[in-house]
Parts: C-alpha cells; sequence; structure tokens
C-alpha cells in the first residue's frame, strides 16, 4: 500500500478560522489510489515552515499531496518551498493539472503548482480550493502508483522500459 501524507498551506486554517476541508478531500480521494494516509498537517503560508515540514513528510511518505499556496498573492509560497526540497522537478504534473482546471475555469492558468522527487517520495502541489483539488487529483491519479514504483526500483519488465 502507497503511503501518503498531506500537507495543509492555509493561514486561516493554521489559525482555526477556516475549516480543512481540501484537506480533507484530498485524504478521501488518496484512498482511492489506494493510498494509507499516515500523516496530516497544516502550517502557514511561510516558507520556511513548509520547507520543514515537507522534509519531514517526505521522510514518512512516498506521496506528499499539498494544498494551497499555489496562487499569484503575496503569501502564495507553496511552489518555491517545494522547489526548495524537491531534486528533480515533474513539470508534467503541474502542466495536466493546469489543463484540466482550464476546462472548468480560465483562472486555472494562474495556478504555479509544481511537482517533484525527493529520494524516494513524490511530492505534488495542488490549489486550496476543494474543487480545484479534486479536478487536479483526477488528472494524475492514473499516474501516482506508478511514478512510486519507479521510485521504489520496482516498476516495469526485463527488457521494457519503465518510463
Amino acid at each position: 500500500m502507497i503511503k501518503a501524507a498531506i500537507l495543509t498551506v492555509s493561514d486561516k486554517c493554521e489559525r482555526g478560522e477556516r475549516a480543512d476541508t481540501s484537506g480533507d478531500l484530498l485524504a478521501q480521494l488518496a484512498a482511492r489510489i489506494p493510498a494509507e494516509v499516515g500523516a496530516r498537517r497544516i502550517v502557514p503560508d511561510e516558507k520556511s515552515e513548509i520547507v520543514e515540514a515537507l522534509r519531514d513528510l517526505a521522510r514518512q511518505a512516498d506521496i506528499v499531496l499539498t494544498t494551497g499556496g499555489t496562487g499569484i498573492s503575496a503569501r502564495d509560497v507553496t511552489p518555491e518551498a517545494t522547489k526548495e526540497v524537491i531534486e528533480r522537478e515533474l513539470p508534467g504534473f503541474g502542466e495536466i493539472m493546469r489543463v484540466r482546471g482550464y476546462e472548468s475555469t480560465p483562472r486555472s492558468i494562474l495556478s504555479r503548482a509544481t511537482a517533484g522527487t525527493v529520494g524516494g517520495t513524490l511530492i505534488v502541489n495542488m490549489p486550496g480550493s476543494p474543487a480545484a483539488v479534486r479536478e487536479c487529483f483526477e488528472a494524475i491519479a492514473p499516474s501516482l502508483a506508478h511514478v512510486v514504483e519507479i521510485l521504489q526500483g520496482t516498476a516495469g519488465e526485463c527488457g521494457r522500459s519503465s518510463g
């Protein structure tokens, strides 16, 4: 079973002013991979706290799914924090999430969500709204198990490329 962790990046959720509905939804969606969500965190939109949480969660999980902080406001720093942590960027994740989101709202092109790997862990950023989380997750879900297999060295067969 894939081990997943969820990181919600939100000043309001961290202060208890808003429920973490996007994090709750991600936990439900992750079960479909299937993945077991072993850790969940909420941090404010502070780059240093996001970096620290990502590093810690990456040591505990095969996949770290983040929600929030991917827009263009001054406080949206999740992509910068993620890029500080990852070793290899996987731009296709952000690209497909923006394309899928654009089908619902042209504003999705403002998302700066990114993804990449650190060690044997995949980190994927998603926007903060539940609707966007659902769209983004559905766009990337078919690839998640395969990425984990590649990172764990269990993908592919002899003589065939695994990606």
